[in-house]
């Protein structure tokens, strides 16, 4: 069995390999042991394959900043103009710098697209100093970008070959607003496709870390903060929280409604949370995604809000009475 070592822990201060295991012993007999959650072997793959895309293209990124600050040491300011420096106007820069070209009207010449037009701006910009030392630094870190984005686009062919068994699963998870390919991909990943394993959708989101703790003391709240949880998880819904409030629904109603009392960072998790909600229900019921509308909490809440309204307007200096449409 497999346990998580937070949940099994003894009073610190006491510990011993001899003591630990007599510990461990005593709540297995008692039945206090949880087993953690161990995927099925095509998912734990598929874990590993997800995982080490997100740490190459983390790679790709690492190697982009480390050009950008070889330029900033070079006193060219290519980033300030381009909003990406390895498109196809900034590599062809970068390419011309290595190979020995440092004329900045050569230089801006090499845009394409809409970076033409800012030609005066790329001058200035790649007005610089640039050495052999410099030449070599850039040279290197593109050879390994050029590594890694192979080696990327190597692990997505095999993850879409694990994937196929699951393609059901990947196109009803895309219903969600802000879920796409990737994030959809990663999520069966992580949770699977199984979600008998879970209790309910509050026991995923506990698993996940994506509930408040639970912290009292003298019945007192010490702290709602998020709790521990697959930071490879998390991570991702986050990302697709921020994605799914630019359009309008649920989640973005979800979103005002939680950041006007608790402040940004608090709504963006509740959004994430109701995304991995709505993935427990599609895993579970293999239906797409059903959204509530904007007006859910006001439909629910008719009154409530009136009431806060009609109190806002008086705090205005108005004065207010309300009654009942015919």
């Amino acid at each position: 069995m497999l346990a998580n070592a937070h949940e099994v822990r003894n009073v610190p201060g006491r510990k011993t390999d001899m003591n630990d295991a007599m510990w461990l012993a005593d709540l297995i007999a008692h039945g206090l042991v949880r087993a953690s959650f161990v995927p099925p072997e095509p998912i734990a793959d598929l874990r590993d394959l997800t995982r080490t895309r997100k740490q190459l293209s983390r790679e790709v990124v690492e190697h982009t900043q480390r050009i950008q600050k070889v330029l900033e040491t070079c006193n060219i300011k290519l980033a300030s103009v381009a909003s990406n420096i390895l498109g196809k106007s900034g590599r062809a820069m970068l390419e011309a710098m290595v190979a020995g070209e440092s004329d900045p009207e050569e230089l801006a010449g090499l845009a394409r697209g809409t970076l033409k037009a800012k030609r005066g701006k790329l001058m200035e910009a790649l007005h610089g100093r640039v050495r052999d030392h410099h030449r070599m630094l850039i040279s290197t870190h593109l050879r390994l970008i050029d590594a890694l984005q192979a080696s990327i686009a190597d692990v997505e062919k095999r993850i879409e070959a694990e994937l196929r068994p699951f393609s059901e699963a990947v196109e009803l998870l895309q219903t969600i607003p802000g879920v796409g390919t990737t994030a959809a991909q990663a999520i069966i990943a992580e949770v699977g496709v199984d979600m008998n394993r879970f209790r309910s959708a509050g026991h995923l989101r506990s698993w996940a870390g994506l509930c408040p703790r639970m912290d009292e003391s003298a019945g007192k709240r010490r702290s709602n903060r998020m709790r521990k949880g697959n930071a490879w998880l998390k991570t991702m819904l986050i990302q697709c929280a921020w994605s799914s409030i630019r359009g309008e629904g649920y989640l973005r109603a979800l979103f005002l409604r939680v950041r006007a009392r608790q402040g940004k960072k608090k709504a963006i998790g509740a959004v994430a949370a109701a995304i991995l909600t709505a993935v427990h229900g599609i895993l579970r019921d293999h239906e797409p995604y059903r959204d509530l509308g904007a007006e859910h909490f006001n439909r629910n809440d008719r009154q409530r809000t009136a009431s806060r309204l009609a109190r806002r307007i008086r705090s205005l200096g108005y004065e207010v009475e309300m009654r009942p449409a015919a």
